[in-house]
């Protein structure tokens, strides 16, 4: 396979926090995300290591992006459905990847 069509293979969607709060039994500081992905996927569920950078209360409503093809992945007992695609800022905490305004959440991501 070459590395466009390896590429294509990776699901990315808009989605849309609907939901943050602590998770303090994950071995490093994160929350716990819900996020809808629109009709098609329904609202998913996320560990994020967003603590550095964002509080939970500005988080909600917030537009991301995600890889939504992913394995599930078990973080201290919770199940992470989607991961959530950020990058480092100049002091190295996590800072998220966004669309622009007028995409909706389940939109692919090209």
């Amino acid at each position: 396979m070459d590395p466009f069509e390896a590429f294509q293979q990776v699901d990315l969607r808009v989605g849309r926090i609907l939901e943050a709060r602590p998770f303090p039994e994950a071995r490093r500081p994160a929350y716990q995300l819900r996020i809808d992905l629109g009709p098609e996927l329904g609202v998913r569920q996320s560990s994020a290591q967003l603590t550095e950078r964002y509080r939970p209360e500005e988080l909600a409503g917030r537009k991301v992006i995600v890889v939504a093809n992913l394995p599930p992945r078990r973080i201290a007992g919770f199940r992470s459905e989607v991961l959530v695609l950020g990058a480092d800022d100049p002091e190295g905490r996590v800072a998220l990847l966004a669309p622009e305004d007028d995409t909706e959440p389940g939109q692919r991501v090209y």
